[in-house]
């Protein structure tokens, strides 16, 4: 349990009010923007978004670690701030944006100040990678009125993002599900010698329980969760990928055949 001593304001009446800390470990497209808007809609949560995608952030170790000083003193304002009612008081981190390449320090950092991590990861990354490219053609293309937008919050928005389909390169497919398999596994093994707990988005999508899992694990009292991000691919797989057939082929036979079965509709 933590009582941090922000700088910037008095936590008043709620100066023994104890303090988790905690990181969503996570990749682009994993379900993590969807997740962190069902933490921060308990009245006790405090989840401040991507803060180490500016590179600055994370330059090197001291520059991380005076990040992650600031946001755990609740010295960090963004609009997800709960000010002197946080009780649990975390950020969401990208494998990418120097987690991994600086491991070491942080799961050192992680175990000293009690930072709890919750690993969130995709089952299928067939439907990751399909996320991952729609997103990217849309930070070139634009389609909602010259505006890109990772995440959406309306039906006909996701409507217009699902249009595009991606060809998916089936040469280099089964290396790249092997390097994003192989990413979160190593996640996983560095940071299981920290207080953590693993989730996988399917399960959250499936099981409303899982949620009361996590808020347990940060020991937060139990209370309804929502967000107002819709989800923007919900048809089957097969008809959000322009060469399917291609791609079809490509995993039938292999460890990763199991993923061309999946509903887009969980």
């Amino acid at each position: 349990m933590h009582y941090p001593e922000p700088t910037t304001y008095s936590r008043k009446e709620c100066t023994c009010t104890p303090v988790r800390f905690f990181a969503i470990l996570s990749m682009q497209r994993s379900g993590s923007g969807w997740f962190e808007t069902l933490l921060n809609s308990h009245v006790n949560v405090s989840s401040n978004g991507e803060i180490f995608s500016i590179k600055e952030r994370r330059a090197n170790v001291s520059s991380i670690m005076e990040t992650l000083d600031k946001v755990y003193n609740l010295d960090w304002y963004t609009s997800a701030s709960k000010n002197e009612c946080t009780a649990a008081v975390g950020l969401k981190w990208m494998l990418n944006q120097g987690l991994m390449q600086h491991q070491k320090e942080i799961i050192e950092y992680f175990n000293k100040r009690g930072v709890s991590a919750i690993l969130l990861f995709r089952r299928n990354l067939l439907c990751r990678l399909v996320s991952v490219l729609a997103n990217s053609h849309d930070r070139n293309a634009k389609q909602l009125n010259g505006t890109h937008k990772a995440h959406v919050h309306s039906k006909d928005e996701a409507d217009v993002l699902a249009r595009y389909k991606p060809t998916i390169n089936t040469t280099l497919l089964i290396p790249e599900l092997k390097h994003t398999d192989k990413w979160g596994a190593d996640a996983l093994e560095h940071f299981k010698s920290t207080r953590h707990i693993l989730l996988y988005y399917e399960d959250l999508v499936h099981n409303s329980t899982k949620l009361m899992d996590v808020l347990d694990f940060l020991r937060l009292p139990q209370q309804m969760l929502s967000s107002r991000q819709v989800k923007i691919h919900s048809k089957l797989l097969s008809d959000q990928i322009d060469n399917w057939d291609a791609v079809y082929t490509a995993l039938k036979g292999t460890e990763y055949e199991s993923f061309l079965n999946a509903d887009y509709q969980i």
